[in-house]
């Protein structure tokens, strides 16, 4: 007898925004979420207040039983988790789940990623899609099991990626889908028509890239690259994490200065990579390997995110000034 999706008990994990959009296609679409796991609260920003994750704000709005284990092979909470009689678990955006977590619920756990499987496993999927300069991505469902981003896949989107996307443009393109993706698994997994495919099965184009966490020091631009690699790294880190590079002001001292938007021009020079020119009024731009980086927005340290003719008007850059 097929199930209806009223009764079928879900529990949903995730934290941030782009585990908002699914949840909330499962909640309007009428689909039975029992409860919602998310991180615990942590202090945010410069006041360290309290800051809820965008899941929990939702789950609030929306009265869903909610649970915020530290850890998640806690008995109290492995009790609590069994106790709502779960028949499926959804995973967005989350955490690696305990073995005794997701081969819980009589029908698995599945788990939304944002990337086409196999390709990009690991913690950054989007960002490294974009730095890498793909023209395409896209999400994916899968069965969890032992090692992370390996299990069987059940269903996936493919996108185009722009030339002139983002990750922010990328990463709401994928969320929105993702919510119609989730809702759409559920529901051939309640028709029990899941025909799902191990990984290793699947035929990729090119090598397997990682996706793994990324870090300040991972967003430093290197300017001794080519100009299109400069580009696609910082649009794969726009507007966050925010790829960076040091400005050396004429008495030698150090600020960091955030790239957000640029164009690329690639024209050979003579330069050294890393020569900033700028008229002081219009335009900033620098020397790559093999052209220039045309920089359109840009943020100094303490400021707020600024064109580069907003900010030359209160900044007075000269070309005495250095990248590194």
């Amino acid at each position: 007898m097929i199930m209806k999706k009223e009764d079928l008990r879900i529990v949903y994990m995730g934290t941030p925004e782009f585990a908002v959009e699914p949840l909330r296609c499962l909640v309007e679409g009428g689909y039975n979420v029992v409860g919602v796991i998310t991180m615990p609260d942590k202090p945010a920003g410069r006041g360290h207040k309290v800051q809820f994750s965008p899941v929990k704000q939702y789950a609030l709005e929306h009265d869903l039983p909610l649970l915020q284990p530290e850890k998640l092979k806690d008995e109290t909470f492995v009790g609590a988790l069994r106790a709502w009689n779960a028949d499926l678990q959804i995973v967005v955006a989350f955490r690696m789940l305990p073995e005794v977590v997701w081969n819980m619920p009589r029908l698995g756990t599945f788990n939304l990623h944002a990337s086409l499987l196999p390709q990009y496993r690991g913690a950054a999927p989007i960002n490294w899609a974009v730095i890498n300069g793909d023209t395409e991505t896209g999400i994916t469902t899968f069965f969890l099991k032992h090692e992370i981003d390996t299990g069987e896949v059940i269903q996936q989107v493919r996108v185009p990626i722009a030339d002139t996307d983002n990750v922010g443009i990328v990463h709401d393109k994928l969320m929105m889908l993702g919510g119609r993706l989730v809702t759409e698994t559920v529901d051939a997994i309640l028709a029990d028509a899941v025909r799902s495919v191990p990984q290793e099965e699947m035929v990729v184009a090119g090598e397997l890239r990682p996706a793994p966490k990324i870090f300040k020091d991972t967003c430093r631009i290197d300017w001794s690259q080519p100009v299109k690699r400069i580009y696609d790294f910082i649009r794969g880190l726009s507007p966050y994490p925010a790829a960076w590079t040091e400005l050396v002001q004429p008495d030698g001292t150090v600020v960091v200065l955030k790239i957000f938007e640029t164009e690329k021009v690639e024209r050979p020079h003579s330069f050294a990579p890393g020569t900033l020119q700028t008229d002081g009024k219009t335009y900033i731009r620098i020397a790559g390997a093999d052209g220039w980086i045309s920089v359109n927005a840009l943020q100094l340290p303490g400021k707020k995110r600024l064109k580069t003719d907003e900010l030359l008007r209160g900044f007075k850059l000269t070309e005495e000034y250095k990248v590194r």
